[in-house]
Order: structure tokens, then sequence, then C-alpha cells
């Protein structure tokens, strides 16, 4: 009885570390054995059973005894288990100094991401060949060739300028203890050092700035061929690279550094700013490159008469200037229209989440309604002006109208962004009339899709934002309102109007920005005679000088007899 009654206390002891579920078993057994005892007798004939039971308790509390200290063994694992995840990094080798291996979770949320990104860094990226056919189309036979060239050297000197100084001003640190950039731009991470970091067997451990490195390249090139639209067919090849590299290594970073990399247009203030697809940082910064650029080069030769009024420059059709050859200007803005779903549906940057994959969605279809609402509108404002139809006109109607919901496609309904995408396009074709009025010459309408729609969308995204009133605010959250830290609700303090102010100051310093550096860099390139062609070579067109073979398109090769 006596062992009975301390295997009881083990017991007992035991069940206050442990949950009922496990002490009970051990409960049940021991009441089981103090009954049977309790039926011995302690006469001579039944000792020899009392000592037979006595052993086999004994037998029976070694075995239990043991076992305790199994199941103990296993809470403190598991209490083990569960502290590496608050004070330890994720490891594919799950070993070494302060690591651990992927959790389940984990490995499925990081592979979804990884996936999402580099599916929409891709789509992304083909959005350069529908700039190069729109840029192409839209210009003279003569010089198709020539600006072919300029858009693959756009991505092929922009990778390796955002390789090597790009992502490090845009994205790396050092960051303060909230997260955002704790200086001008980033110091680090240089032509992708860090990307892996060397374990002391001489393998590699990968980390998350691969693929974020790889999105981001996509959207520094896109800011990047904005700004050959605006300088087409006239523009040296020499000066437009020199020009091409200073925007991805440095002008475009800075910005990306200031707004997407968590600078001090982020911390603004408490509603902080919201262009979530890059109207601004993308858009806006190729379209003030891009005017900055037309301006300092000037005109095409006998692109503007002196004799014609500033009205006859806006309605009467110039033939000699007119694009070459629509089909591809249509199929680049189908190429483009598709390449923008990743622009905008990747700005989510994730995919591990059922409330992203609402988000981009809804983003998509903002984006779709938008694009449509711009090409019709712009068809029928060109009617309007024109009297007849105009294709090229509502290829940058499309195009316009996604460049005025990237910055709200993920705070607004949709019926806004059929309002937006309207409005964003009237103002496009307006500014197309005013830079010709003003004898700016841009042969792509560059600087009216891009510049001028881009800065109605950061006005728009701010003004029809989800919030409740004027008092809330969602900008960059989403779904989610700006929460109130301490009291977990929608915070109320005039929160729009602080949205507000922060993008306009984003539109006010990319136009600081990128107009100023734009113009030290072109300026100089323009007296040194390196950036704008002669009148005999843009008589002749760049290809027949410049380029093998002379022309773009071998147009004996449709006559009869002729061996293709």
């Amino acid at each position: 009885k006596g062992l009975v009654q301390n295997h009881i206390k083990d017991v007992s002891l035991f069940q206050t570390n442990c949950s009922a579920p496990m002490a009970a078993p051990f409960l049940q057994t021991v009441f089981i054995l103090v009954f049977l005892l309790e039926q011995c007798g302690t006469s001579s004939s039944k000792e020899a059973g009392l000592d037979r039971l006595v052993a086999e308790l004994e037998e029976w509390s070694q075995q239990q005894n043991a076992r305790i200290e199994v199941l103990e063994a296993e809470v403190v694992a598991r209490q083990l288990l569960v502290r590496p995840l608050n004070d330890s990094s994720p490891s594919i080798f799950g070993d070494g100094p302060r690591r651990r291996s992927y959790t389940t979770q984990e490995n499925l949320n990081g592979a979804a991401d990884h996936f999402w990104i580099i599916l929409c860094g891709t789509v992304i990226m083909l959005m350069q060949a529908g700039f190069a056919l729109v840029e192409s189309g839209s210009c003279r036979v003569r010089n198709t060739q020539n600006i072919l060239l300029k858009n693959l050297t756009d991505v092929c000197v922009g990778t390796l300028g955002w390789w090597i100084l790009g992502w490090s001003f845009a994205f790396s640190g050092p960051v303060d203890s909230d997260g955002f950039k704790s200086n001008f731009a980033g110091s680090e991470q240089f032509a992708g050092h860090t990307f892996l970091e060397a374990r002391s067997d001489g393998q590699q451990e990968p980390t998350v700035n691969i693929a974020k490195w790889y999105i981001q390249w996509a959207f520094a090139t896109t800011a990047t061929t904005i700004v050959s639209a605006g300088v087409a067919e006239r523009v040296l090849f020499p000066g437009y690279c020199i020009y091409s590299l200073c925007m991805t290594c440095f002008m475009y970073p800075i910005v990306a550094a200031w707004t997407r990399g968590g600078g001090f247009l982020a911390k603004f203030n408490d509603a902080g700013f919201v262009d979530f697809g890059g109207s601004g940082f993308v858009h806006l910064t190729g379209g003030v490159g891009a005017l900055v650029g037309a301006c300092v080069a000037g005109p095409r030769k006998e692109r503007f008469l002196d004799m014609l009024s500033a009205k006859d420059r806006v309605l009467l059709p110039t033939e000699p200037f007119s694009p070459h050859s629509i089909p591809l200007t249509v199929l680049g803005t189908f190429i483009l229209w598709f390449g923008w779903y990743g622009l905008t549906c990747g700005s989510t940057l994730n995919m591990s989440s059922i409330e992203n994959g609402y988000l981009a969605a809804h983003v998509a279809m903002n984006s779709t309604i938008a694009a449509a609402t711009g090409g019709l509108v712009a068809w029928f404002a060109r009617l309007a002006m024109f009297r007849k139809h105009d294709a090229h006109g509502m290829c940058n109607g499309i195009l316009g109208g996604l460049v005025s919901i990237s910055a709200a496609c993920a705070n607004i309904e949709c019926g806004s962004a059929f309002v937006i995408s309207a409005l964003g396009v009237l103002l496009s074709v307006g500014a197309s009339a005013g830079l010709k009025a003003l004898k700016i010459d841009d042969p792509v309408d560059a600087v009216p899709v891009h510049g001028v729609c881009g800065a109605w969308a950061l006005l728009a995204a701010a003004l029809f934002d989800w919030g409740n009133g004027f008092s809330n605010a969602h900008g960059a959250q989403g779904f989610r309102c700006v929460i109130d830290a301490a009291t977990k609700t929608c915070r109320s303090d005039n929160l729009a109007s602080k949205l507000l102010v922060s993008n306009l100051l984003e539109f006010c310093t990319i136009v600081a920005w990128v107009g100023g550096l734009s113009l030290l860099i072109f300026l100089p390139l323009r007296l040194a005679n390196l950036l704008t062609a002669s009148d005999d070579q843009q008589d002749c067109g760049f290809d027949d000088e410049k380029h093998m073979p002379v022309t773009a398109y071998d147009l004996n090769a449709a006559m009869p007899h002729t061996v293709i």
C-alpha cells in the first residue's frame, strides 16, 4: 500500500506538469491496484500472492517512471521547437548557429511568393517588346532599326546599371527599427553582394533579395524605355546610351528609394503615400525625362512649319511624320496591355495569403476597366477633333487609361476606375494638342500618356481613396484602413488630406529630381553635339547611314520572281 501511495504522489506531481489526458490513465490504473490490495487478506495463505503482487507493482512503477521521463522530454522538445521561430532564421540546410529548418507553411508561402514574383517580372519584361513595336510603328520607316536598337540597349545597359548600382541605391539598407530607409539612399549590396551567404563548408544560403531584384529590375527598365519614345528620330545613339545608363544607375533608383524603398515619402506622415502600380515612380519619372529630352533635343527637321498657327499645328494632318505601321502599333499596344497586369497585379509582391489573391484580382479588374474606358474615350475625342477614326490615337488612349489607374488600382472601387481613366485620357488628349501648339516634338506622345496621366493618377489615388469620407484613408493598405495602434480601429484624424499632401509631394519631388538631373545630362550632351542629329542625318535616316542592312524591311522580297 505504501508503494502504491508513493506512486500516486508521483502521478500527482506529473499531473501538475502535464495535461489531464496524459495523467488520467495512470490514476485509473493505480485505483484498480488499490482495490486489489484491499481484497488481499493477511493470512499466511495469501502472503505468496501479496509478495508476487508487490513485485509486479515495483516493476510496473519503474516502467511508468520511465514513461514519465520520456513524456517530460517530449514536452521540453516541443518548447525548444517553438522557441527558434522567434530568435533564429530559417535555412534551406536547417543547421548552423541561430538557424533552423523552414516550417511546412514557410515552405509553401515562400514557393508561392517566388513563383508569383518571377511570373509577374517576366510579364513586365514582355512590355519591352510592346514598347519597341509601338515606338517603331509610330515613327517613320527610315529610323526603324535605330529605334529598335535603342530599345534593346535600354534593357541591356539598364540591366547592368541596375545590378551594379541601381538596386543598392533603391532597396538596400541601412534601415531604422520601423523598416524605413534611414539615409538619402541605400549604400549596401552593390552588384548583388550578400544576395547569397557563403557557409563555412562552401555551400550557399540564398536570400529573398534575389527575387526582389528581378521584379524591381523590370520596373526600372520600363521607366527608362519611356524616355526613348519622347526623343525618337533625332537623338544620337551614344548620347542616348549615356542618359539611359544614368537613369537606371541613379535617377530612377533614388526615386524608388524615396517611395517603394521605404524612404522619406513613405514615412512623411501617418497616411504615407499611395502609388501601388507605379504611376508616379515609374511613368511620371519616364514622362518627365521624355519632356526634358524633347525640349533640349528640339523638334525633328521641318516638323513644325513657321507659317502654321498653333491651331493648324494641332488639327492639320502631318503626313510626312505619320506612323509608318499601324499594325505594329496596335500589336504593341495589346502586348503592353497584357504586360500591365504584371506591373499592377505584381505590385502585391507576394501571393502567400488569400487576401493578396483577392487584391490582385481586384487590381486586374480595375486595370481592365481603365484600359477599355481609355481607348473608347480617346477614340471619341479624336473623332470629334478630326472627323475621322484614329486607331493610333485609340492605342494611346488605352495606354493612358492604364497609366491613370496604376497608382490607385488597389484602393478604389471599379466605378472610380472608370471615372479616373476617362478624365486621365481627356487630359492626355489635351496635353498632346498642347505640345504641338508649343512646338514640342513628342513622336509617340510619351509625355501626355506617361507624364500627364502619371501626374493625374497620383492626384486621383488620393481623391478617390476607399476611406470613409475624408477622415479615414486606406492608401497603400489595400482593403484595410489605416489602423490606430492604440484602439485597433480605423483612424479618423483627417487622413485623406494627409494622403493627398503626400501624393502631391511625390509629384513635386519626382518633377524636381528627374527634371533637374535630366537637364544636367541632356544639356551638356547637346552643347557637345552628342545629342541631336544633323539635318542631313535626319533627311537620310539613321538606318541608311548607321545600320546594316540599310533598311528594316526588304520590300523587294515581295516582288515576283524573287528568291526569298
